[in-house]
């Protein structure tokens, strides 16, 4: 059966053909979902979004900066038991593999001061760059949707692991080796 068969005759229903005609590629975009979907979460091996942000020490910080070197960023909370858990675990890897390379970079949500972040970091001695992300456009562009969050990169900014909740030595280990040892 052919589409003119279809179709009503000349003079039933004037314009029909060029109406169905017009309205076709209209139907098979929204059948079809044209339009990339965004997907929730970084996929291993996406591209790290770039981003610069400043150190509460004050000092400016570029992801591009650490090109070439493994980057563990910490999405973190004060008042998260992970948190404060595991800073040492991240303190004490971060003591051993900074001269590999390896950089951390805890950055703190929208919406807490700086106070409270300096003296988390105090409490805690951080040794690595701390940061706030007033804005929320870092966790966004890397889509944190829950805290803590830590996202993992291979020196060439790929992403090699997003873990949510605490991270272990063995982990690190795990999903770092290659780069610092």
């Amino acid at each position: 059966m052919t589409i003119r068969r279809l179709l009503p005759r000349r003079g039933l229903m004037p314009g029909w053909r060029s109406m169905l005609y017009r309205l076709l590629p209209l139907l098979l975009i929204i059948l079809t979902g044209c339009g990339a979907e965004i997907p929730d979460r970084l996929q291993i091996g996406d591209p790290a979004p770039p981003f610069a942000v400043r150190s509460l020490e004050g000092k400016d910080i570029s992801l591009g900066d650490y090109r070439g070197k493994p980057v563990v960023l910490r999405f973190f909370l004060v008042d998260c038991k992970y948190c404060r858990a595991d800073t040492p675990v991240l303190n004490d890897y971060y003591a051993r593999y900074e001269a590999k390379g390896l950089r951390v970079i805890y950055i703190a949500p929208q919406g807490i001061n700086q106070k409270t972040v300096e003296d988390f970091a105090g409490e805690l001695h951080i040794a690595f760059p701390v940061a706030l992300d007033p804005t929320g456009e870092i966790a966004a562009s890397y889509r944190v949707k829950a805290l803590p969050q830590t996202i993992v990169l291979s020196p060439d900014h790929k992403i090699i692991a997003a873990l949510l909740g605490g991270v272990s030595e063995a982990e690190l280990n795990r999903l770092l080796s290659p780069y610092v040892q």
